[in-house]
């Protein structure tokens, strides 16, 4: 018999701006389309419902037993090491629970900034004389930080002008702090390319900061290949439940 796949729970931040819910719920329908038959489900760990403990209540009671929990997150900071662990170590003790990675790196989320750039009007014939900002939302976890700075290393090698990592919180240079950079080292054009998943607070912080900027890309939300990303990490999630089961 083949055994049946783990329900993913994609766990979002929350967030009172509506166009964050929106945003993650148009991601969530993608990801279904590229993976018709597998359940997914929403859990949100503020301010939106249904919130994470209300969902995994919810599929313990209809009798599911393996999950795969998955971060909408892009770095490993506070909320992927301390606040859902905690979260799912509460969850009803008749389902197995895997932790799926954070959605970053990934190749796929280089090339899904490179489309959102694309769709700002750059075309990669631009690529050799503009610099860009990577504008992430930031962080206090030392080690996000160091992964921010080696995916803007990293992106720069695939032929940007310059790539100069920012933050809207928490750490330094912000945005426009970085636009400034990117002129004073003659880019002939600068960018500022969101490093966020939804709308919200900090996005728009990038965003008043991107203000001297050339272009401004739209956040990452529901394109294909963060969809990929997410089936990915569920993927390498379940594969340890699929080994247990003889599969």
């Amino acid at each position: 018999m083949k055994p049946v796949r783990p329900v993913l729970v994609v766990i979002a931040h929350g967030s009172r701006d509506p166009r964050h819910a929106a945003t993650v719920h148009a991601l969530v329908e993608r990801v279904r389309a590229l993976r018709p038959g597998l359940r997914v489900e929403t859990g949100f760990l503020d301010f939106n419902i249904p919130s994470v403990r209300g969902v995994l209540e919810s599929l313990a009671a209809e009798g599911v037993s393996d999950v795969v929990a998955l971060p909408l997150l892009l770095t490993r900071a506070f909320h992927a090491k301390a606040d859902i662990p905690a979260v799912l170590r509460e969850a009803p003790a008749r389902l197995r629970i895997r932790q799926a990675e954070v959605l970053g790196p990934s190749p796929l989320l280089l090339a899904a900034l490179d489309r959102r750039l694309y769709e700002a009007g750059l075309t990669p014939a631009d690529k050799s004389s503009t610099g860009v900002v990577l504008a992430s939302a930031g962080s206090t976890d030392p080690e996000a930080i160091a992964v921010i700075a080696e995916i803007a290393r990293e992106w720069r090698h695939t032929g940007w002008c310059a790539v100069r990592p920012a933050f809207a919180s928490a750490s330094l240079p912000r945005t426009e702090d970085a636009v400034r950079e990117l002129r004073a080292l003659g880019c002939a054009r600068v960018a500022v390319a969101p490093y966020v998943l939804a709308p919200g607070f900090l996005p728009d912080r990038i965003a008043r900061g991107a203000a001297e900027a050339d272009v401004l890309a739209d956040v990452l939300g529901p394109a294909p290949e963060v969809a990929r990303v997410l089936l990915e990490r569920y993927d390498a999630a379940r594969t340890p439940v699929l080994a247990a089961v003889g599969a």
